[in-house]
């Protein structure tokens, strides 16, 4: 008798970490609302070789940017009001940018030549 609640605990043991494991079973302290994107974002040129970038968007209102290399450090952040952004002294290479105007974020690949 002892065997068989031995097995069926096992069961459920298994069966509980492959459904955590492959994702079905949400953990509340990590589930989120998606974020909102932000509508008609635009950046250009991309790659840039000149530092300045372009960001629009429909709403045209002001952005919070972040810059951020591969590893996930952020190297530069600034608030922008008109649409172009200038980065100076970055060295070439592929970076994250995070957007944010308002409630909405995006995140986009940036490449600097």
């Amino acid at each position: 008798m002892e065997k068989k609640y031995l097995y069926i605990l096992s069961l459920f043991l298994l069966l509980g970490f492959n459904a955590l494991v492959y994702g079905q079973v949400a953990d509340p302290v990590t589930v989120s609302k998606p974020a909102e994107s932000i509508e008609g974002l635009q950046l250009y040129p991309n790659p840039t070789s000149t530092g300045k970038v372009y960001i629009i968007s429909n709403n045209n209102l002001p952005k919070e940017i972040g810059l951020y290399d591969i590893l996930g450090k952020k190297i530069f952040s600034t608030s922008l009001t008109t649409k172009e952004l200038n980065l100076p002294n970055i060295n070439p290479g592929v970076y994250l940018i995070k957007i944010k105007e308002k409630d909405a974020t995006a995140t986009r690949k940036l490449v600097i030549r």
